[in-house]
């Protein structure tokens, strides 16, 4: 049966648990200097107004998207046919 703790570690658990705090806060610190620092530094949560406008022109956007594809599936069903049997291809 394999032990929980290997024996190349013979640390306790609170000696790992603080290595692991350890780790996780240096990866913070260091989230500002990376490439998208700037941006994360300026990232703010949006308010109840911006998520509002936000989330309608978003919609308005899938319902544009989604009309013209409905608009291209009938042209393809019903009128791509009639244009196929006027020029004989079908």
């Amino acid at each position: 049966m394999k032990s929980l703790r290997s024996d190349k570690d013979d640390r306790s658990i609170v000696d790992r648990a603080w290595e692991l705090q350890h780790n996780i806060e240096a990866r913070q610190k260091r989230i500002g200097k990376g490439k998208y620092g700037r941006v994360l530094k300026m990232a703010r949560k949006p308010t109840d107004e911006e998520f509002a406008k936000t989330s309608k022109i978003t919609g308005a956007g899938i319902l544009i998207v989604g009309g013209i594809g409905f608009l291209i599936w009938l042209l393809a069903k019903h009128v791509a046919p009639w244009i196929g049997e006027i020029f004989g291809w079908i």
